[in-house]
């Protein structure tokens, strides 16, 4: 099993987002991770679908993909020659004491409390997964009220256009 990151540039129609979910499970697979936006041009919006799969599974969707018409073009995004980030936004019961610990942890991973209530306090912290998993790792002594995570998103390295596939 091997996990690949794609950059799926669509047509930013209503409806593409359900066509390109629905085409992964009408075939059973599984999706890690789905970011959608806008891009430069408002008529093109860029998904980022991390998927888990063998190669044969992995080629199969990116065939499936390129059959659907709002899609443009597909890219994997290797580790090695892309940057990839997530988003994460941490809410953290906390007592006055604790503050100045979980502030040592923030700065450590180069996060930034956004918000700060009297028994809580709101990290966003961006990185790739690995970083943002160590990170609620270490805030295992405390109670975390609320997390989300933004999901995967990313770009090849360098100025290499996106080719079709």
């Amino acid at each position: 099993m091997r996990r690949m990151v794609l950059s799926i540039l669509v047509d930013n129609t209503s409806g593409v987002l359900s066509r390109v979910a629905g085409l992964f499970s009408r075939r059973g697979y599984n999706i890690d991770s789905l970011t959608v936006g806008e891009t430069q041009d408002s008529a093109i919006s860029r998904m980022t679908v991390a998927v888990t799969g063998d190669d044969n599974i992995l080629e199969q969707i990116e065939k499936q993909l390129m059959k659907l018409e709002d899609v443009r073009t597909i890219q994997e995004l290797p580790p090695d020659s892309s940057v990839c980030r997530e988003l994460i936004l941490i809410k953290i019961l906390v007592s006055q004491s604790e503050r100045p610990a979980i502030t040592a942890v923030v700065d450590i991973f180069r996060a930034k409390i956004v918000d700060v209530a009297a028994d809580s306090l709101m990290v966003e912290m961006t990185g790739d997964q690995g970083k943002l998993d160590a990170f609620i790792k270490i805030l295992d002594g405390y109670e975390i009220k609320e997390l989300v995570r933004t999901g995967l998103t990313g770009l090849s390295r360098g100025i290499a256009a996106e080719k079709d596939k």
